[in-house]
Order: structure tokens, then sequence, then C-alpha cells
């Protein structure tokens, strides 16, 4: 094990006494101690379900990427194992950026990340290659054939900096095959595939899908699966430009579908694009495949353009997953649910039924901080529908965060900017809900510590958010200017 492996190790450990439980959230992973930002590597492997993660034990800031690690059976419920990857290493001593994780034939984990270190060409910038740990779930070891895939093994023409993020997949005839993300020679972003027959000696295949300017310029930590029959690549765009209420300005999340041919290596884009989330904080997120055959996302719940949003408390870590997201196709869309592993931890249910209101009301026993909230909105009278519906919760002493709707326009907004944070950036986001004039629409609402995940009618869209509240702040509100019908189910969250 090298110094600075064995240093994050120990400082780990002695930092972790110090942090109390009820600082974390209940079921959202954070990391042991420090930063963390991407989720890595998220994998089964040997009964556990891995998620590795851009990780700086020593600081609540970005600094010198390591890998920081966690399992769990449950994906809600996670036990810290120790740090993975140190930069420790001249050809990753800037830092082990984002990458994968998979299963080798002999039983062993291989982890794929981007080694960094400063450039020769460009000493303003720094290289960017792809590296190789394998090892037994809880201690790796780096080979001596790194980098596996090299900044020369790119395209002629194409930049050679901007080069990170492999995803691993395994094609039906054994062959491994890594998704790049890097910058063509129009200067926006590609991903691009090599191909391997032991995941140590790789060729470049082939350029999966192109840019082309359309959405951002650089993309990043690309996933690439199959469901119903249609192949559906997600990446993280930089610098993408708003497009109405779908892509927000800033980094956001994608999805294209279409469908692709393993032989050739053809991906053949269908047409249909979305952004994967529509809130404030959801950033890189990566997939893995169940056992029972279900494909589960998590994202990191951030965004670069709000990380020095926080709230008055002094925590000892940063940042934090997305609960676990069932994806599923329905007409023709990428939809996310809660997985089923969530409802497993609901318990004391209270339910209101047709309760028709107007101005402002509270519901007995629908309050808390950790909670799964499904609310069903009508109309009272179809033909004289409410102005503007508004939900609010984390409330206490007059502050809260709050989901405004407003059926004429059919758009929903999340909205933190009345929660007890003091610093200026991005508190509020805006979707558009297709549908929704009649005044009908469900949203289920996962509170957790310090976090909210709304799903929108059954998971057609979802909108991820951190919200800063008093520990106390369990109060939830609703609001209408007119008359509204709600249906609500109140869950206990354990």
């Amino acid at each position: 094990m090298s110094k600075l492996l064995d240093k994050a190790r120990k400082y780990e450990k002695e930092q972790v006494e110090k942090i109390p439980e009820e600082l974390r959230p209940a079921f959202h992973l954070t990391p042991w101690v420090g930063w963390m930002n991407d989720p890595n590597g998220f994998s089964y492997h040997d009964g556990y379900y891995h998620m590795f993660y851009q990780y700086h034990p020593f600081d609540v800031r970005w600094n010198t990427m390591h890998w920081g690690h966690a399992v769990s059976r449950d994906l809600l419920h996670w036990e810290y194992r120790p740090v993975a990857l140190a930069a420790d290493e001249t050809y990753d001593e800037h830092g082990c950026f984002s990458g994968s994780a998979v299963t080798l034939d002999d039983g062993r984990q291989l982890l794929m990340y981007t080694g960094v270190h400063p450039s020769a060409e460009d000493p303003k910038r720094d290289a960017q290659h792809q590296c190789v740990a394998i090892g037994d779930g809880v201690d790796y070891e780096k080979i001596p054939q790194n980098p596996v895939i090299r900044a020369e093994d790119i395209p002629e023409g194409d930049d050679r900096i901007d080069f990170r993020d492999p995803k691993i997949l395994r094609f039906s005839d054994g062959t491994y095959v890594v998704l790049t993300v890097n910058l063509s020679k129009d200067g926006s972003g590609q991903v691009l595939m090599y191909r391997s027959k032991d995941c140590i000696n790789w060729e470049y295949w082939k350029v999966l899908a192109s840019n082309h300017n359309r959405y951002g310029k650089m993309w990043e930590c690309p996933d690439f699966f199959e469901i119903d029959g249609m192949w559906y690549l997600i990446t993280s765009p930089q610098f993408m430009l708003a497009e109405g209420y779908e892509f927000i300005s800033g980094n956001g999340t994608l999805w294209l579908d279409g469908t692709f041919d393993e032989e050739s290596g053809e991906f053949t884009e269908a047409g249909r694009h979305r952004s994967i989330d529509y809130g404030i904080d959801f950033y890189a997120p990566q997939t893995v495949l169940t056992e029972d055959g279900r494909r589960i996302m998590i994202g990191w719940m951030q965004n670069w353009d709000s990380t020095e949003v926080r709230g008055e408390e002094d925590l000892p870590w940063f940042g934090q997953m997305t609960i676990p997201r069932e994806l599923f196709v329905r007409d023709g869309i990428l939809c996310q649910k809660p997985t089923r592993e969530l409802d497993a931890l609901r318990h004391d249910p209270v339910i209101y039924e047709k309760e028709a209101f107007s101005g402002s009301r509270e519901f007995d026993g629908i309050e808390g901080q950790i909670l799964d909230l499904t609310v069903e909105l009508s109309a009272t009278d179809p033909q004289q529908v409410f102005e503007k519906f508004s939900l609010h919760f984390a409330e206490k002493d007059g502050q809260y965060t709050a989901l405004d709707f407003c059926p004429k326009d059919e758009l929903l907004t999340i909205d933190r900017r009345f929660s007890d944070v003091r610093h200026a950036g991005i508190h509020q986001r805006t979707a558009l809900v297709s549908g929704s004039k009649t005044g009908n629409l469900k949203l289920r609402l996962i509170l957790d510590r310090r976090s909210v995940e709304v799903f929108i009618n059954d998971g057609e869209k979802v909108m991820s958010a951190m919200i800063f509240a008093h520990p106390q702040a369990k109060g939830i509100s609703f609001h209408v200017e007119g008359e509204a019908k709600v249906n609500i189910t109140g869950y206990q969250l354990v």
C-alpha cells in the first residue's frame, strides 16, 4: 500500500468517529468524510452493490481526487469500505478521475479510471488517460501496464487533453467494450469506443455518438444500455444552452435513444432526447443491471453550478447520491421510479381521499423530514381550474421549500429561495408537465434530511434538489388559489 493511500485510510477512520449519525441522511449515500462528487464503478460484485465515488477525504471542497468506496445489499443502507484509490503514481498524480467497474472471469473486480497528470504538450492543462486497478472488493492494485489507453490512442486531430470517464460494457460474445468521452475536431463532445478481450489490452474501435454542438460542448460520464429493445445513451453535457424548459444552461444531463448493432458498433439515433432530471441538483449518473434484470440509476445530487450553495450547518462532509431509481420505458420515454427496495422502509401510512379545499391547509399526520409522500391533485370543478397549487415542506418559522404548479402554463417549479440558505445561487428550476391544463397532477416526494426527489406523473419526469432547513423543520402545508381536490398518502421511512 502506498503512503498516500495509507494516509487517506487512516484519516477517514479517525475523522468518521466525530460525525454523529443524525448529521447524515437516513438512506442517501454521503462520503465517509470530506468531499464527494460523481458516482464511479457502480456495479454488482460478490453479493454486494458497490458504489465508488469521486472523493477528497481531507476537505469538504474539491481537490486531488481519490476513489471512495461503499457497499450495500439493498442500495439504501450503505457500509463504508476503505478508500480504494489514491493519486499515488506519476500517471495519476493530479487525481484518479471518474470511471467504472466490472467483475472479471476469475472473480476479481477491475476498476477502470481516468488518471490525470501534467501535460507535456500544454503546461497549463492536465493530460488524461485510462488506467486499471484490480482487487478483491476491498484492496486494489494498479497494474504495471498503466495507462492502458493513452492519449495517443485517440483519433488523429481530436483533442488529446479532455479524454475521460471510461464506462465498461460487456457484449454477448464476451468482448469488453469501454466508452470514453473526448472533444472532437468540431470542439464538442463525442463518445469513443475501445474493445478488448482481457480488459488490459485495448484497441480503438470507432465513434459511438457525436454531439455536433447540439447539446452543450464536452460530454461527460457516458453510460449505454438496452431496455425493451431500444438502446439509451446518457451523458452529462457541459456548457449547455437552455432550450425552453427542456435543457438548462450550464451543466445538465441528457439521454438519447436509438438502435445498436453489437457486431458493427453502429448506434443509430431514433431522435428522442430529454433531460434526465429537471431539478436543481443532479449530475453524472451511472447505472447497474440487477440480478433480476432491472436497470438502476444513481446520480450525484449536486451540480457544479451550485456546489457553494450550503446551509448554515458546518458539516464535515459535502455531497451525496440520489436514491436508486429504476429506469423503464413508457410511450417511448425513459422514465424513473424509486426502486421497490424503498417500499420496505415505509410504515405507518396516513391517507386522505378526495379532500377538497381552498386557501391553505395542513393535514394531521402529514409531516416530517424523512417521508414518502404521494399527492394526487385535481380540480374540484373541471370547468373552473384553480390558478395555482403550492406544496410547502421542510417548513418552520416562515422558512420552507416549495413546489409550485400553474396548470394554465403546465409548469411545475421547485423553489428553495425561502429555505434556511444565505448563499446566492440557483434556487429554482421549472419543468413543463404536458397535458396538465386540467389541473390533474401526481407527485411522489421522497424526503430525506436535506434533500427532496420529486417523481412527476409516475416518473415521467423527476426533479431533485438539496434543501436547507432547521433539523426540526418538519411542517408540510398545502395552498391553492381557487379550489382543488387532493388524495394524499404519507409514509414514514425507517
